[in-house]
């Protein structure tokens, strides 16, 4: 019985090792009060968004969360709070609207966790961080949130021509820069079995952050807050998705799998897509491994 309770608290701990830390605020989930609570103090909300389970949200948690250069750093600027994309809890919108966490994030567009979600003093989207940032650019991002990031880029020169004709595979342009470490090992997990398989699927382009591009639909510039950033577009010029943050083997595979089976279309949730992806494997008797 003893080794039965400590097997169920090692997966209570596992289950609940993403969630917010004790030095979040409280909160009865009204974003307008919130917002108010945060811009009387001199600060912004900040909305920490997260799913049972995630990897990505438990080294968000114990590493960049743990961080005390970090910690001081939203704790100066931001008032914090947190939402489970798949939990009941009421939140009441801006409108006086009231719904499940899990509507809420469908509203904010969640399609990664973690996701932070920056709020103005007027309660207007002022920035987000999609997905998991390791500490050192998650505290560039954390600028960026705060208003201090002066940009830096040039454009590139020149223009892509990513015009397809109809029927071609879609794109998947990888926007870069020079001395990017996420970059260099995102290219080498493309040469794994598992993210090769989708990739062959798709026409990969490695361009400059930004792009100039001009597409079927006409000239435009692809820009990314963060590299490496996989932006995918039909043949026709419009883009469908994209990934904005650090991704292991396994999600890379998925966002790539995402894109290429057409599955966006039907699926407007990419976590859903992930979640039933990886029980088409396990029915198959295939590992699945978040991380590794």
């Amino acid at each position: 019985m003893r080794w039965l309770a400590f097997a169920a608290l090692l997966a209570s701990f596992a289950a609940h090792s993403q969630e917010a830390p004790a030095w979040f605020a409280p909160s009865f989930l009204d974003i307008r009060e919130d917002v108010a609570e945060a811009a009387k103090e001199g600060k912004r909300l900040m909305v920490y968004f997260h799913q049972d389970g995630c990897p990505y949200c438990k080294r968000l948690v114990e590493v960049n969360f743990r961080d005390p250069a970090i910690v001081e750093k939203l704790r100066r600027h931001f008032v914090a709070i947190d939402i489970n994309i798949f939990g009941d809890r009421e939140v009441t919108w801006t409108d006086g609207a009231r719904m499940p966490e899990k509507r809420f994030a469908a509203l904010m567009k969640i399609q990664f966790t973690p996701t932070l979600v920056f709020f103005d003093e007027k309660a207007e989207v002022v920035h987000r961080i999609n997905g998991y940032l390791p500490p050192e650019r998650f505290l560039g991002a954390l600028d960026a949130a705060v208003g201090k990031a002066a940009s830096s880029e040039k454009t590139s020169p020149g223009t892509a021509d990513l015009r397809r004709n109809p029927g071609a595979k879609p794109l998947a342009v990888m926007l870069v820069t020079p001395q990017c470490d996420g970059c260099d090992e995102m290219q080498r997990n493309f040469e794994r079995p598992e993210v090769r398989r989708q990739l062959d699927k798709l026409e990969l382009v490695r361009l400059s952050n930004p792009a100039s591009v001009v597409t079927a639909a006409g000239r435009a510039t692809l820009r990314a807050e963060y590299v490496p950033t996989l932006v995918f577009l039909e043949p026709g010029g419009r883009e469908v998705f994209r990934t904005e943050a650090y991704l292991r083997p396994f999600h890379l595979a998925a966002s790539l799998e995402y894109v290429a089976s057409g599955a966006y279309a039907s699926e407007p949730s990419f976590q859903r897509f992930v979640h039933a992806r990886a029980e088409r494997m396990r029915a198959r008797g295939e590992a699945v491994d978040l991380w590794n």
